[in-house]
């Protein structure tokens, strides 16, 4: 197994038959703006929704420094076709050497919402996570009021680990959360991730 990732900022360009995972620019801030605005896509994301584009383009900044030091990687998910950007996914953390696992994130703007998107997307980024990055083990912590959340990464072979009680704050800081745990192993990604459709 690789000991070391590393990103160093330059996010790689990961393709599917219709989309196209890429590095954010400042371009993209009206665009996410629209969709980390939206009280829907931004319900589960652990953070108020946005309030300007202004804030858009300063996470932006924030996500692709992280990728510099290794702390995260964000791709925005662009559909080839007509290059419309439609939302984001990425790791947002790592630990490679003793762990070999990594946790993911993903949002998607509504007028997207069950077209097969953000499967496809995830897959990509998956055989990347462990073709690349030498990963064994892919987590996501999910609301559990997030139904389409759960189809999803039920529908790509995840295990339901179990509740993680009260875990951690939601987005405003009000109140703690209780949340699924779910993954995937490298093991199982060839006979339950790459799931067509």
């Amino acid at each position: 197994m690789k000991a070391t990732y590393l990103c160093r900022g330059n996010i790689p360009v990961l393709e599917t038959p219709r989309l196209m995972l890429r590095k954010m620019e400042q371009e993209d801030a009206a665009p996410m703006f629209r969709f980390w605005s939206d009280p829907e896509v931004a319900k589960y994301m652990n953070v108020p929704p946005f309030a300007s584009e202004d804030e858009t383009r300063e996470m932006i900044n924030l996500l692709n420094a992280l990728s510099e030091t290794e702390d995260t990687i964000r791709w925005g998910i662009e559909i080839k076709e007509n290059g419309s950007l439609i939302g984001s996914c990425g790791f947002n953390a790592w630990q490679l050497s003793g762990a070999y696992r990594g946790e993911i994130g993903y949002e998607l703007g509504q007028e997207y919402w069950g077209k097969g998107y953000m499967r496809e997307a995830l897959q990509a980024m998956f055989e990347f996570g462990y073709e690349t990055m030498g990963l064994n083990r892919i987590e996501a912590l999910i609301y559990p009021q997030n139904s389409a959340s759960i189809r999803l990464l039920a529908g790509l072979g995840f295990s339901n680990e179990g509740l993680l009680r009260e875990y951690q704050q939601d987005g405003d800081g009000e109140r703690f959360v209780d949340l699924y745990i779910f993954s995937l192993l490298k093991r199982e990604f060839g006979t339950k991730g790459r799931v067509q459709g």
